[in-house]
């Protein structure tokens, strides 16, 4: 009697055993920097994917008939392209199916080449250097506007519609801040414009005395900075302390939850005006607020900024590799550049031919009360 139960337990677990061998494992890789000055948005982007893999897994994904199982792979690059290529190299050695980042177009653009040689698609949510998807890699993509709408957008409206006479420009030297700099001050001309001055710091940099005295000279009523809101949260002090009064403008980089309290309170209501690289509205704008409540309600902290992008990238991945009933990236690659109409929280996506999101929407926002509210969305 003994024996029988011991065979029949035994074709039990050998039953279980195959269900768990036929349940394949797709590893999804995430970067972001989630050490050092904006490690609160590498953060945010990483439980931005981890929500997605969440709710994939509890739903019970089925790609070419095999139920599959999603598992992030989440390494952390600091904002620093040494750092972000050996993320990228220890992502390719351990077999990903596809990767959700860079954060930074810093750590992005030199990461790609790596993704492009191993033959791994790579979504970026956030990266806005124009760089990115100009190298040729089939493999690169990204879900927001590039760095050429945002910054001329923002040159534009700073003449336009904040009405500056006479505008400073600063950029930190990385990638992206001096891209979004330099097409900001395209923009800035091309409306008939004046720039007055144009200096330069770094990302890691904390005073900006020098800096700011020479630019106070020429009587600025605008200052746009190229980088992220870790440096213009002091950059704004600093500018309360000397007496400058200037609109202070930037891109998605300062356009975060933070950034008040990186200031430390001395931002004037109105003062700042930045643009996030992607934007909704009417009924499309539900589902971007569901997943901002649903998010809090996880995670127990807002969404800084470009969450609900990871998110996006995570699903329009997936959805390809369900489409092409494979996880294999030679497989679904072709698929996922031909992605057309993809209902996702951040409005629909759509690549083009170079990997850019078709039709990016930019979101203008200011500040009021320590809050960020919403001025415009443009395309």
């Amino acid at each position: 009697m003994q024996t029988k139960l011991n065979v029949i337990v035994g074709a039990i677990a050998m039953t279980l055993s195959g269900v768990a061998m036929s349940q394949e494992v797709v590893k999804i890789g995430h970067v972001g920097p989630t050490s050092g000055g904006i490690a609160h948005l590498g953060k945010d982007n990483e439980l931005g994917a981890r929500m997605a893999v969440d709710e994939l897994n509890a739903k019970g994904v089925t790609i070419g008939g095999k139920k599959v199982k999603f598992e992030l792979l989440a390494e952390d690059d600091a904002g620093d392209p040494k750092q972000g290529t050996a993320a990228a190299q220890k992502l390719v050695d351990s077999k990903v199916n596809g990767v959700v980042g860079h954060l930074n177009s810093g750590t992005t653009i030199p990461a790609s080449k790596i993704y492009s040689d191993a033959g791994i698609p790579q979504i970026s949510p956030s990266a806005t250097n124009p760089k990115y998807t100009r190298n040729g890699y089939k493999t690169a993509f990204r879900v927001v506007a590039d760095d050429v709408h945002l910054g001329g957008t923002l040159g534009k409206y700073a003449v336009t519609t904040v009405k500056g006479k006479s505008i400073a420009v600063i950029d930190d030297r990385t990638a992206y801040g001096q891209g979004v700099a330099d097409e900001f001050e395209k923009g800035v001309k091309a409306a008939g414009g004046k720039v007055v001055g144009r200096e330069f710091t770094n990302d890691k940099a904390t005073d900006f005395t020098a800096i700011l005295t020479s630019l106070k000279g020429k009587k600025p009523d605008v200052v746009f900075f190229g980088g992220m809101d870790a440096v213009a949260g002091p950059m704004l002090r600093q500018m309360k302390q000397l007496g400058i009064e200037a609109k202070f403008m930037g891109g998605d980089g300062i356009c975060t939850a933070e950034l008040p309290k990186l200031s430390a309170g001395t931002m004037a209501d109105n003062q700042v005006v930045c643009a996030e690289a992607g934007g909704v509205e009417g009924e499309s704008k539900k589902s971007l607020d569901a997943f901002k409540t649903k998010f809090k309600e996880k995670y127990k902290v807002d969404v800084q900024i470009y969450a609900p992008y990871v998110y996006d990238a995570v699903n329009v991945m997936v959805a390809a590799m369900v489409k092409a009933g494979s996880a294999e990236p030679a497989k679904y690659l072709p698929v996922l550049a031909k992605t057309e109409g993809y209902k996702g929280v951040t409005g629909t996506i759509a690549f083009d031919e170079k990997g850019d999101i078709k039709n990016g929407a930019l979101t203008l926002y200011t500040y009021k009360g320590g809050n960020r509210e919403q001025l415009a969305v443009v395309r």
